[in-house]
């Protein structure tokens, strides 16, 4: 049984049909503080099959204990936390405990257990702060975080480094994403951020269904071809795919290394406004959007070497811009009922 951990999310929940689609059973846990029980449904219709699903918070010791002694888990995903890098400035604490507790308790558990339980740690390319080189290899200094969220995620590695180093036999993965958009080909499962967007995507296919009147791209004087921030965006579905490789990594015993890091994007860099140009590209109509100031925290540059990930791995995308930006558009509708 693979647990699975905040499984109803976005990249979760995408993970755990790819999971499901290689004949793994899987097990969710989530608390639902930023997912929808309704995700249960999409999982059960992009995949065929409805996982068991148990509502827990992962702060709670004492019932992620119990998990454990109900349930035989041969392997864990870890994705639930809180992900905001913006509210992450604003409510540090809630993000440290939530985060980093969370990742505690499961490593506490992991520890009692009879044998090594695989775990695959959902990272992030925020590890790497201002990148000093492009595009950005695993052997890239991790720079001091700019966002308590980047933080939790360097802490998160380094207490997944001394697990390693203590528990014998123990494995682990840290998977490091860049910008996952798009949606399951089903259209049953997507992006369904709670409140208003952080992230890019989701806010450009809302301002097009009208919950916006405009989007604000938030700075034009970035050293960068058109003065927009460069990021790598991976669709969700490549993503969800390399859990299962990585999963398999240690599950076959095929690790070079007890502890093992591998960045997950495509390996090419796009602006704001290249993004914007891509969603009207394939949705055929004008986004309606403005210049407004730097955001606090956002780097000029972001994108990958996925060298390591195709080599290693043997993974690597397969999915276009136009197609991830054209299924994040068709699941907005959906959910919009846009015509």
């Amino acid at each position: 049984m693979i647990l699975v951990t905040g499984g109803l999310g976005f990249i979760g929940s995408h993970a755990v049909v790819a999971l499901q689609e290689k004949g793994h059973q899987v097990l969710i846990v989530d608390d639902l503080s930023n997912s929808s029980i309704e995700v249960l449904k999409g999982i059960e219709t992009a995949s065929g099959i409805r996982p068991l699903f148990v509502e827990l918070n992962l702060q709670n010791s004492t019932a992620v204990a119990e998990l454990f002694q109900q349930h035989s888990i041969t392997g864990i995903i870890h994705f639930a936390a809180y992900k905001a890098v913006g509210e992450s400035v604003q409510k540090p604490v809630a993000y440290y405990q939530n985060n980093l507790g969370s990742l505690l308790n499961l490593l506490a558990e992991v520890e009692k257990a009879d044998a090594p339980i695989p775990f695959i740690f959902s990272s992030s390319c925020t590890v790497y702060g201002e990148a000093t080189e492009l595009p950005i290899t695993e052997n890239a200094p991790v720079q001091p975080a700019m966002s308590p969220y980047g933080n939790t995620k360097q802490i998160g590695e380094e207490i997944l480094v001394d697990a390693v180093n203590a528990f014998e036999g123990f494995r682990v993965i840290s998977l490091r994403y860049f910008n996952p958009i798009g949606a399951h080909p089903s259209i049953a499962i997507g992006e369904l951020p709670l409140g208003k967007p952080q992230n890019l995507v989701p806010f450009i296919t809302q301002t097009a269904a009208g919950l916006y009147p405009k989007l604000t791209v938030f700075g034009n004087d970035y050293p960068t071809p058109d003065g927009t921030n460069v990021r790598d965006y991976i669709h969700v579905v490549d993503l969800a795919e390399a859990h299962v490789v990585a999963l398999e990594r240690i599950l076959e015993q095929k690790s070079a290394n007890a502890y093992e890091v591998f960045n997950l994007g495509t390996g090419k860099g796009s602006s704001v406004l290249e993004v914007i140009e891509s969603f009207e590209r394939v949705s055929g109509q004008k986004l309606p959007y403005e210049i407004g100031p730097r955001r606090e925290g956002d780097v000029v540059a972001a994108y990958a070497d996925t060298t390591k990930a195709n080599t290693v791995l043997g993974w690597k995308t397969s999915c276009s811009l136009d197609e991830a930006i054209a299924s994040a558009w068709e699941w907005e509708q959906k959910v919009r009922k846009v015509l």
